[in-house]
């Protein structure tokens, strides 16, 4: 019984002595050099991909752009697609990956999400001479209305799980889909409320967002990160300092306000 014991102690030993000696992912960072992001580009304000400069710009740009410096290391961006997001996560394509992306159980069992960022949830965008018709799901779940929806996110999930009676248009391109609705070949898209306003700001007096302070649901956004709890440890620190020093303020204030 004592040499069993000791066995399973000396596997025990070895195998914490393995982890210990293994580097975390926040490690393999800081020695690459580069913190690798994935972004979808296509979810203004939190990220935007001109195709002419192959060039990222948007809130969590900028957001990349300062935990990058916190880390020490130059930030690489990975192009992805929300229809894809998970498969390119798994494939261990990037690091963390930003833009607007939104807490969800199914990404939990991949990786790790960081602090929330945001608060909201899903509320509808309509051309405000409509906004008032589509106030609550029964208004907007009637046989006559188009809702469009961008492919593979939350925002067809939630469509999908709460339209039967009005039709689902899907369209391929989250960059130009609100000027569908604009130009009439779509009546609303539901989407988080925070890019409901940031399109009432870019389309004045032509899209309204309806009740983006009382969305249907609740959602959070975050960063998420390849299962790592010193990375995550670190980005949450950062975030928490970033929001104390007002850092986070100011980059919100310069793509929300």
């Amino acid at each position: 019984m004592f040499r069993i014991l000791m066995a399973i102690l000396a596997v025990l030993a070895v195998s914490v002595a393995a982890q210990a000696e293994s580097p975390s992912r926040l490690d393999e960072i800081i020695s690459r050099g580069t913190l690798r992001v994935g972004m979808t580009g296509d979810y203004r304000p939190f990220t935007y991909l001109d195709k002419a400069t192959q060039k990222f710009t948007g809130f969590d740009v900028d957001m990349a752009e300062a935990l990058g410096k916190a880390l020490g290391v130059k930030v690489e961006f990975v192009p992805t697609a929300w229809p894809q997001l998970m498969k390119d996560f798994e494939a261990d394509k990037f690091d963390v990956a930003m833009g607007g992306v939104s807490i969800t159980l199914d990404r939990q069992k991949k990786g790790l999400f960081s602090t929330p960022i945001m608060r909201e949830g899903k509320t509808p965008i309509a051309r405000c001479a409509d906004k008032d018709k589509f106030a609550t799901l029964a208004g907007i779940d009637r046989p006559g209305t188009r809702v469009i929806v961008n492919p593979g996110g939350t925002n067809e999930r939630f469509a999908r799980a709460n339209i039967k009676a009005a039709e689902i248009k899907v369209y391929g391109d989250n960059v130009t889909i609100f000027d569908e609705i604009a130009k009439g070949d779509a009546d609303l898209m539901m989407t988080d409320a925070s890019e409901t306003r940031y399109q009432q700001k870019l389309h004045p007096g032509v899209l309204c967002a309806v009740h983006p302070d009382k969305p249907f649901d609740f959602a959070e956004k975050a960063y998420w990160l390849q299962r790592d709890g010193a990375l995550k440890a670190f980005v949450d620190q950062w975030l928490h300092i970033a929001m104390e020093d007002g850092s986070f303020a100011r980059i919100y204030a310069a793509w929300f306000e």
